[in-house]
């Protein structure tokens, strides 16, 4: 199993805040032989009549000396985690979650702007100070 994120409980703190159940943690994919191991899986309850979210939520600190480096394993890691959801679990959204410094440093760069447009990125932003979360794009 993979080491947790310097930031893991901040997110699952920040989740918990707004109502979330942390119901995978982590969240544990198997894709042909590969084991593959998502940050946190979530549900919440919405209205009666419209049942359970699921998401699941990689979190990503960008604290290398590259911040290209940190931004092209996120959406590498995005990307193939994205896709074996949707195999396994379509109704279930994954999130990368990443620090309100690092939206601001990269995400509403053009870079990161590009990046969401078109690889289709769902962003929670949050507040490690805080342990709150401060927007889900989209």
């Amino acid at each position: 199993m993979p080491a947790r994120d310097i930031y893991h409980d901040a997110v699952k703190n920040a989740l918990i805040q707004e109502g979330w159940i942390i119901t995978d943690d982590p969240l544990h994919l198997k894709w042909g032989q590969k084991d593959m191991y998502v940050d946190l899986g979530a549900k919440q309850l919405l209205a009666a009549e419209q049942g359970t979210k699921k998401i699941a939520v990689e979190i990503k600190s960008f604290v290398s000396p590259s911040e290209m480096a940190d931004l092209k394993n996120a959406i590498g890691g995005f990307i193939m985690y994205r896709a074996v959801i949707h195999r396994l679990e379509p109704k279930r959204t994954l999130y990368l979650a990443v620090r309100d410094s690092v939206f601001t440093a990269l995400f509403e760069e053009p870079i990161g702007t590009l990046l969401i447009e078109t690889e289709n990125l769902k962003l929670v932003v949050f507040n490690p100070e805080t342990e709150r979360i401060i927007q889900w794009i989209p």
